[in-house]
């Protein structure tokens, strides 16, 4: 289940629990990341898996998770007697810092707006009970 907003403004917190705070991925996810970031070179789904010490499978579902929350972007490579396989790098840190502030400033907007949403609905509600007593 995850965590309540108090509880995670309560708990210490890395630069790569952005990964699981915007977009709920794990730690398999923030592995793979971290091994993304280090490599000199963008690798393979094999690579990955080879890496984090998993299945290749479970490197596919995370690098498809990072790819679909836009930490990582994926490039095709041709073999030159046909056919090609994909590599994998992370995306330019200023653009994924971009993209979350953007994230954040919609999510806190959203807020503002529900906040507004509650102080109306359940202001109303208690001066309507206080006139009635």
């Amino acid at each position: 289940m995850a965590d309540s907003m108090h509880e995670m403004l309560q708990r210490d917190m890395e630069c790569e629990g952005l990964l699981e705070c915007f977009h709920g991925l794990g730690e398999i996810d923030k592995e793979v990341f971290r091994e993304l970031t280090e490599s000199a070179e963008p690798l393979t789904i094999d690579d990955v898996a080879e890496r984090v010490d998993r299945e290749r499978s479970t490197a596919y579902r995370s690098v498809q998770r990072l790819l679909t929350a836009g930490f990582v972007r994926k490039e095709q490579v041709n073999y030159e007697q046909g056919g090609y396989y994909h590599v994998y790098e992370p995306r330019d840190p200023d653009v994924v810092a971009q993209d979350l502030q953007r994230m954040l400033n919609d999510w806190y907007a959203k807020m503002g707006q529900l906040i507004g949403e509650f102080a109306e609905t359940y202001g109303d509600a208690n001066a309507d009970s206080a006139t009635a007593e």
